[in-house]
């Protein structure tokens, strides 16, 4: 794993997102599952139990990626960070919406496009040519 980034990367974000993804629940006490306005995560991040939800998802498969292959995590880190970086132009427009349903704030846009910034530039410039071995494992 210390040799391919994309695994670090999807190692280290997932672990991450899974940590933030549990913790948001203990700060979404009384909060509906799709309320527009959320508790505060570290004070700053605003969070609802499908907020919460997504984020577990997320560093879910972050993790498991970085884990199972260079292939695999380059792929999910591309694919996690194009939706991240969709959802942090996108989300500007759904705050003071019923269209916000993962309770979205100013901080959490702009942790969501460093989030892209991140998994695609680790994700489209690391590892061009991802080659099996000779067992015909990816490395």
């Amino acid at each position: 794993m210390r040799s391919s980034p994309n695994r670090l990367v999807a190692t280290i974000f997932g672990a991450v997102y899974l940590v933030v993804g549990a913790l948001g629940f203990a700060v979404t006490g009384g909060v509906g599952f799709i309320a527009t306005e959320g508790g505060l995560l570290l004070g700053i991040f605003e969070v609802n139990p499908l907020h919460n939800i997504a984020h577990l998802l997320i560093g879910a498969a972050l993790l498991i990626a970085g884990l199972s292959s260079a292939r695999a995590a380059k792929t999910v880190n591309i694919v996690i960070g194009a939706v991240y970086l969709l959802l942090g132009v996108v989300g500007f427009f759904l705050v003071g919406t019923a269209l916000n349903i993962l309770a979205l704030n100013t901080f959490d846009h702009f942790l969501h496009l460093a989030s892209a910034l991140v998994l695609l530039g680790v994700g489209l410039g690391a590892e061009r040519s991802v080659r099996a071995d000779a067992s015909g494992r990816v490395a």
